[in-house]
């Protein structure tokens, strides 16, 4: 079922995710070649202690970090370690946090030091097709018009979308309907209703779409090797059009 949220509501969600945005800001500026992504947790959950916060993943599901933290072909989920980040590197960091009875939810990929112009692009397509995809997320479109047009920026540039992994509706639950597709049909599927709040959050892979779960049961990562980028904001739909809450400005 969908929940609609009031305008007090959104507030709230909105206060969470700025918290989130913080910390996925102090993270891109941490992040370089030398660094250990288990490193990168102890400093998310450092702030959000003191913004009387608490982590969203830690826990859900059994997950045992605050910080999903996923290097060059892992997709998403990435359990941080003593893994040493080194030049070349990209690094998607997925990120939640729990405030005043709302979830906020965002993800970024960065580059650690220099990359190369393979990794550059695809992450510049991966963050296009969230921006591009963002902008349907209005009152009286279709769950499909956000889907396809993930997919068909995406796939224009020559790049996949993840099939088994998707997007979520957020709110008082970290995870709620409708689960939100990067691949679909224009016009398809149920209508966005102002209240709403998307997790919207493309994976996109330089190879082919399929992907496969590492024994530690989290990170998945692509089938092929090939390199992957993930990026999420969390959508509010709203009289004005689509609002992202996870972000400082």
């Amino acid at each position: 079922m969908v929940i609609l949220k009031h305008a007090d509501e959104i507030e709230k969600a909105r206060a969470s995710n700025r918290i989130v945005a913080e910390v996925l800001s102090v993270l891109r500026e941490k992040v370089k070649p030398g660094l250990t992504t288990r490193e990168l947790d102890k400093i998310a959950e450092g702030i959000v202690e003191k913004r009387g916060a608490k982590p969203a993943f830690k826990g859900y599901r059994g997950y045992p970090f605050s910080l999903c933290a996923s290097v060059n072909d892992e997709v998403v989920h990435g359990m941080p370690s003593n893994r040493v980040l080194t030049e070349g590197d990209i690094i998607g960091l997925d990120f939640g946090v729990y405030y005043q009875g709302f979830y906020g939810d965002s993800a970024v990929t960065i580059p650690v030091g220099k990359v190369d112009d393979q990794a550059a692009r695809l992450m510049q397509v991966t963050e296009q097709s969230l921006c591009m995809a963002i902008k349907q997320a209005c009152h009286g479109n279709r769950l499909g018009d956000i889907s396809a047009t993930v997919q068909e920026t995406a796939e224009s540039s020559g790049y996949s979308v993840v099939r088994d992994f998707v997007g979520h509706g957020i709110g008082k639950s970290l995870h709620e309907d409708p689960q939100i597709p990067n691949f679909g049909k224009k016009g398809r599927g149920i209508e966005l209703k102002r209240g709403m709040i998307l997790a919207i959050e493309p994976m996109v892979n330089a190879g082919k779409y399929k992907v496969k779960i590492l024994p530690d049961g989290w990170t998945v990562i692509t089938a092929d090797g090939s390199l992957s980028a993930h990026f999420e904001h969390s959508v509010a739909i709203t009289d004005n059009g689509p609002e992202i809450l996870s972000k400082l400005n």
